[in-house]
């Protein structure tokens, strides 16, 4: 069975290419993310670092700022895990890393990187790609390459929606080239919720609340509003969960789940841990941990999307209740393989 470990502080790949509007969402972030406290690795290319002093004011010393380089060609493994060290040191008090990437960076091999760090307070978060969807056509004739990184992404932000004048067509598309979860977006606003977990208890100014999520208070008065269209999902059970039966939930979870957090109770299997799960877009991980003395053995999940079914959803997760009341080690093999440290470790269904 897996170790547990301690909190691991997650490391989110922003990566885009010039004028996505990756900066733009970065500071979203920062101003919108209440309590949670965001430490970020800024990479311009260029000698004069424009996005480093852009997100400087929000970030004071919580950001390693490398200029005159692409990120993935600039530093390798080794000296990233230095940056990465510095902000996940206990005394910066950070909750979240994202690296903003130059646009002219290669995804996969920061995303190499990130998995290869020695640093075992931190893990891997997921990769986070965002496009123009107004430049979108000229983007991919200028870099075909753009396909290949969509493929690759976990969720891809498609941004200034409001300025393509065949909006509907772009997001067809971008839907075609990727597994990942699609959102769309303007202004780079993205809810933090999708990428990391915020602070419980801290209002995040200008942000919604999951009551907000649920449409309480009517959707009439947020209709036109950032979150007008996302749904959730609660789940909650005293009864132990079925280790595959969840994975063939989550491996045919719908693209409109952007997002799912919370905690598993995998009954015999695994009796001393409880099991944190962390998905953005198709990126998926589980992390073991004792259960808190005097805890109650529950699983408490949060499912965020839009356009998703949500009574189907909890059907589907009521039907994974049960299974757990004898060990069975091969049962849990689905579910190691998402645990960061075991041996076979994709990271995505």
């Amino acid at each position: 069975m897996a170790n547990s470990r301690g909190p691991q502080i997650p490391v989110v790949v922003l990566a885009g290419f010039l004028g996505s509007g990756k900066t733009t969402l970065l500071n979203h972030l920062l101003h919108r993310s209440g309590g949670s406290r965001i430490g970020a690795v800024v990479n311009d290319f260029g000698s004069i670092e424009i996005d480093a002093m852009a997100v400087a004011g929000a970030l004071g010393d919580s950001a390693v700022s490398l200029g005159n380089g692409c990120l993935c060609c600039a530093v390798d493994a080794s000296e990233l895990d230095g940056y990465l060290a510095r902000l996940a040191a206990p005394a910066a008090g950070i909750d979240v890393i994202v690296i903003e990437a130059s646009g002219l960076a290669e995804p996969q091999e920061l995303v190499r990187m990130v998995l290869a760090s020695e640093r075992p307070e931190i893990m891997y978060g997921g990769l986070v790609e965002v496009v123009d969807a107004a430049e979108f056509d000229a983007t991919r004739a200028r870099h075909p390459e753009i396909d290949r990184h969509l493929a690759l992404a976990d969720l891809v932000v498609v941004n200034k929606l409001d300025r393509a004048p065949d909006a509907d067509r772009v997001l067809g598309l971008v839907h075609s080239l990727t597994e990942g979860a699609v959102l769309p977006a303007t202004y780079g606003r993205v809810d933090p919720e999708f990428l990391f977990d915020c602070r419980p208890g801290e209002e995040r100014v200008g942000q919604l609340s999951f009551d907000d999520l649920h449409g309480h208070g009517g959707h009439e008065k947020h209709s036109g509003h950032l979150h007008s269209g996302y749904d959730t999902l609660s789940f909650v059970s005293d009864v132990a969960v079925d280790p595959r039966a969840l994975m063939r939930f989550l491996d045919s979870r719908p693209e409109g789940l952007y997002r799912i957090k919370g905690y598993v109770d995998f009954g015999a299997h695994d009796p001393g841990n409880r099991y944190a799960v962390h998905a953005v877009g198709r990126f998926l991980r589980f992390r073991p941990e004792p259960w808190p003395p005097g805890a109650d053995r529950l699983t408490q999940l949060v499912l965020i999307g839009t356009g998703i079914d949500a009574d189907a959803l909890g059907k589907e997760l009521d039907a994974c209740r049960g299974g757990g009341a004898e060990a069975d080690e091969q049962a849990m093999w689905g579910v190691l393989r998402y645990v960061p440290g075991s041996e076979d470790e994709p990271g995505t269904p």
